[in-house]
């Protein structure tokens, strides 16, 4: 009798981490992604016309986000991301000529709310008590229901904040998620809230959970598009990939890391999240500027966060949907503007690329959040993850890397239990 194989469909963030964690179980591997080339909606690629290799978004990741940190440790990426030493966020309001960093204490103490060099400017240490009904929430709900949504505070670190991991308007987002996302940053003290910033998505996140799985046997099929999924009874019985179809035998194991709309086609029954939020990101092939900051969050401006690398200057700007039928070129001129600003620079536009996410996230409202499916579903051998299953997190890396996590152990589960009975 054939080994039973784990069938694995997509391999962004979430299957790679889930064939991590099987492989390293032991377990038959083999990964299927529609596109050329592994990593979803975090990877990188050479651009032809900046000539050189740029990532297709930002990513920020956070010293607290410990399924991240676990996944690069395990494949060897670690090397690729650079950890700062200490919770430090730079601001510029663009409007006001104002400049700040936000300086988080490392312990679980918020000794630096007494710190007027650690806080936003023009706020006192009663400001930031606010915060607290949100961070206590665990109910459903809007964000503006628990937090105050106006005023210099909300605009110049709440809302860059949550705008950033929600992908959403903050007020009219899930509180749920929201109140679940400072219990594991802020909350936690700035140990938890130093930036982690992949040199290359790719280099850190991709190529090394690939190297990985060819070292212990799994096999990774790229451009391989799934089309339909044969079902017999309870149980998946076979993949159409319009030109070959894969059969699964009685143990085998299917794990759907797909995007939500892509799922929904699949599945038949599945309820998942229909509405989504667009990220436009813009990269510039320049040097930035001596002293510039790796992450530098806008106040006031198109731009949002800049993240500075040796070769170029890259900007990500969240709940981007009244950009995305702005033309690339537009685009470019607009959010140069800001960093040119920003950065105090007197420079024509260089070369640049605008890449247009319309469907990054699904759109953490609360009722969207209500239809995000949790792992298992109706067919015994079917098994989803992806930042847009029940997490409790927002769609976020570490969120993708949980859900991953959890489909392997699911899976792990079942296989025990099958050994049990035969």
């Amino acid at each position: 009798m054939s080994k039973p194989v784990v069938h694995i469909v997509g391999a962004g963030l979430a299957g790679l981490s889930a064939a991590i964690r099987l492989a390293e179980k032991g377990r038959g591997v083999v990964l299927y992604e529609a596109a050329r080339q592994a990593g979803g909606r975090c990877r990188s690629y050479y651009d032809s016309a900046l000539q050189m290799v740029i990532d297709n978004g930002n990513h920020l990741m956070l010293s607290g986000n410990g399924a991240a940190l676990d996944y690069l440790r395990r494949t060897g990426g670690l090397r690729a991301v650079r950890i700062a030493p200490r919770a430090e966020f730079p601001f510029a309001d663009l409007a006001a000529g104002e400049r700040w960093t936000l300086r988080p204490s490392m312990g679980p103490l918020p000794l630096w709310l007494f710190d007027r060099s650690a806080r936003v400017p023009g706020t006192g240490w009663r400001d930031y008590l606010g915060l607290l009904p949100l961070t206590l929430r665990r109910r459903e709900g809007r964000v503006d229901e628990s937090l105050e949504c106006v005023g210099p505070l909300y605009e110049r670190l709440w809302r860059p904040f949550l705008l950033a991991a929600l992908n959403i308007e903050p007020a009219e987002g899930s509180a749920r998620l929201a109140g679940r996302l400072l219990r594991e940053s802020l909350a936690r003290g700035g140990s938890a809230c130093c930036p982690v910033v992949a040199e290359g998505l790719s280099a850190a996140l991709v190529e090394p959970a690939i190297e990985t799985l060819a070292a212990r046997g799994a096999f990774v099929r790229l451009d391989h598009r799934l089309r339909a999924i044969r079902f017999e009874g309870e149980r998946a019985a076979a993949l159409d990939f319009g030109d070959a179809l894969e059969m699964l035998g009685p143990g085998d194991e299917l794990i759907l890391a797909l995007p939500a709309p892509v799922a929904l086609d699949l599945v038949p029954g599945l309820v998942a999240p229909t509405e989504h939020r667009a990220i436009v990101n813009a990269h510039f092939k320049m040097a930035p500027p001596p002293g510039a900051p790796p992450l530098l969050g806008l106040v006031n401006a198109t731009a949002e966060w800049i993240f500075a690398f040796k070769d170029r200057v890259s900007v990500t700007v969240s709940a981007a949907d009244r950009l995305i039928d702005k033309s690339r070129e537009e685009l470019a001129e607009l959010i140069f503007a800001d960093v040119a600003k920003a950065y105090k620079l007197a420079q024509p536009l260089p070369p640049w690329q605008i890449i247009k996410e319309k469907r990054a996230t699904f759109a953490a409202s609360s009722a969207q959040n209500a239809l995000r499916p949790g792992p298992r579903t109706r067919f015994a051998n079917v098994t989803l993850a992806g930042d847009w299953t029940q997490t409790g997190l927002p769609a976020t890396l570490e969120g993708a890397v949980r859900s991953g996590y959890g489909a392997a152990v699911i899976v792990a589960e079942n296989g025990a239990a099958a050994a049990k009975q035969a």
